[in-house]
């Protein structure tokens, strides 16, 4: 009269997070010294220009209290 359930065919999805694999994954190449410099060269070239940026945009950002040339019309001088 009453049937014995069924697992649900995807129950291992949940599972899945309980499995541990006896197969061990192959060791991490090491880097070679060209790769380690060309890291080296490529981070310092980004610090470079992010510095190089900020020192070339400072006088922009800065605000000069007494500006050295003021403009002045000719329209205003009455003549």
């Amino acid at each position: 009269m009453f049937r014995r359930r069924e697992p649900v065919p995807f129950a291992f999805i949940a599972e899945a997070d309980n499995f541990r694999s006896n197969v061990t994954p192959p060791p991490r190449e090491r880097a070679s010294a060209g790769q380690i410099a060309g890291r080296w060269l490529t981070g310092l070239t980004l610090v470079a220009g992010l510095v190089g940026s900020l020192i070339l945009g400072m006088p922009a950002l800065s605000q000069d209290p007494s500006p050295a040339h003021t403009q002045h019309s000719e329209a205003s001088d009455g003549r």
